[in-house]
Formats: C-alpha cells, structure tokens, sequence
C-alpha cells in the first residue's frame, strides 16, 4: 500500500487454502492508481466524448495549421467567382474570389481564440470568486453571491454587443468582454462544491496547523474543485464560441478585413438560396465546435464525479 503523496505500488495478496483441501493458493496483484488515472480511464469509457476529442482536436489543427499549407490566404482574390465546388476550392468561392476553405479556416481560428481567451477570464475571476464566497460563508457569501444575482438578470448580450460596438470588433476586445461578463456561472459552480468540502477534515487539518483563508483557499479548497473548474472552461468554450458567433452575426463582433465564423455567416446571410454553400459551410463548423466541446464537457464530467459507475457508449 502506499501513503499520500508516494509513488504507486503494487501489492501482492495470497489467497487462503480452503479447508480441507482444495485449489492450491493463488497470488494476484492489486494495482494501485492515481487520481488522474482513474479519471482517464473513466473518460475512455465514453465513448461518445473520446469521439468528440479526436474530432475536436482536428479541428483545431485544421484551424492553426491548415493556413499554414494551404495554397490560399483568407485575403487572396485570384480564385474565380461564385464557385460552388472544384478541386482548387473544395468548398467554393465568394462573389470577390475569396477561397471559402481559407476564410473558414481563418475564421475558425479567430473565433476559437476568442473562446480560448473568454474561457481564461471567466474561469481565472469566477473560480477564485466563488471559492471565497463558499469558504467564508454567512453574509460575506450572501453580499457576493447577490452580486451574482444581479448580474445573472442583466441582459449581458446586449452589453456585451454595445461595448465591442463603443471600442471596435476585435479579437483581443470581444474575447475580454465575453469573458468580463461571463465568469458568474464559474463562480456559483466552484461555491457550491467549496461549501462541501470546506467541512472536510483536510481543511480543519490546515487551520490547525496555521494556514489563513488565502492559504486554504488556493492551496486546498481550489485544486480540489478541479473537476467541476475543468468541466465548466469546457462547457465556457462551447459558449463563447456561440456568443462570439451571434455577436458577428448581427455586425457587432470581429469587423473586416479580419473574419470569424459568425461574420462569414452573416455576409453570407442574404445569399442563402443563390449561393448556399456561403451560408452552410462556416454554420456547419460551428455547430461542430460547440457539439464536440459539449460531448467532451459531458464526458469531464462523468469522469470526475466519483459516484460515476455507469459505463457510457
């Protein structure tokens, strides 16, 4: 057996010989794993989420790497117009000559970084927030999980949507924004498991022993709301990617010459039955964004709830 903090071993336990005779006694090994462990085998389980991670992360190298060695930059016009369909632009052309393969990659790609920076601000502020309020408790948590409140009945859509308007489309300002705005979901997911493990016996352990509310916090109570942190950035990524995707559709997020998901579809929008393939293209890889992100939160978080015995398919 091994104690917290060493390395795994293996354990060797001998059968007893029955009595009055019988088999002789068998040796087999017990094989101690980690957390970690555990969890990865649990998330190879589901099936449905493996799928999605492979599925997902080719996406992502399509969206990094495949303007690398494409023949086409998102910017060239030297492809003919109103393509629907040729071996040089497998998803055809725009009225200007754009390659749709090349801007589809680009805007997978900016609205990803959007999603990857949203996801880093809401999580980086809710997680430590809502931590606080659960370990502290009584009216600190009551005047900080009110603020939440009021936040969660704002139209944050709308304020979102003005403020990009106010400072202009980017990258850098709508992924700040999204993730300013949206970090209130991260902070009530982290207090509600905090208020169950502040009355843990680790906890209790490390007053004990010195340890103020700063050390309990980040040091104890936040690496062990890690499962529930991990499964909500999945879950922020796939809405980031849809918000950002409505803020461009409606001329309020990335703005020309740069390009997103959302703003190909919405100048594709009035050309939906004379040239469909504009349209269909970009929407087609967003909805594979947000599924694949939520098949993989979804097994996140089948793997990291210990009561999980279930085998997915």
């Amino acid at each position: 057996m091994t104690v917290p903090g060493s390395l795994p071993t293996n354990e060797v336990i001998t059968a007893p010989r029955p009595v009055g005779g019988g088999t002789p006694e068998r040796e087999f090994t017990i094989k101690e794993r980690r957390q970690w462990q555990i969890v990865l085998s649990r998330f190879m389980r589901h099936r449905l989420a493996v799928g999605s991670l492979i599925v997902f992360i080719l996406l992502v190298l399509l969206a990094f790497v495949g303007p690398l060695i494409w023949k086409y930059d998102y910017t060239d016009l030297t492809s003919p117009s109103n393509v629907r369909f040729s071996p040089d632009n497998p998803m055809g052309t725009d009225t200007l000559g754009h390659d749709l393969f090349a801007q589809v990659m680009r805007g997978m790609q900016q609205s990803m970084k959007v999603a990857l920076l949203t996801t880093l601000l809401a999580t980086g502020i809710g997680a430590p927030y809502g931590a606080i309020a659960g370990y502290f408790g009584g009216r600190i948590d009551t005047l900080m999980m009110r603020i939440c409140d009021v936040l969660l009945t704002l139209p944050l859509f709308l304020i979102a949507g003005a403020i990009v308007a106010g400072r202009g489309g980017s990258v850098l300002t709508v992924g700040v924004v999204l993730g300013l705005l949206g970090w209130v979901v991260d902070a009530r997911v982290v207090r509600s498991v905090v208020l169950s493990l502040r009355e843990m016996e680790f906890v209790e352990a490390a007053k004990a022993l010195g340890a103020g509310p700063v050390r309990v916090v980040f040091r104890h109570l936040l690496p062990n709301a890690t499962g529930a942190i991990i499964v909500q950035a999945t879950l922020n990524i796939a809405t980031a990617i849809l918000a950002e995707a409505a803020l461009s559709f409606v001329g309020l997020g990335v703005q020309p010459p740069d390009t997103s998901l959302g703003l190909l579809v919405n100048q594709a929008r009035s050309a939906v039955e004379t040239r469909p393939w504009l349209f269909y293209w970009p929407g087609v890889m967003i909805i594979a964004i947000a599924l694949t992100i939520s098949f993989i939160g979804d097994g996140l978080r089948d793997a990291f709830d210990p009561r999980q015995t279930r085998q997915r398919r």
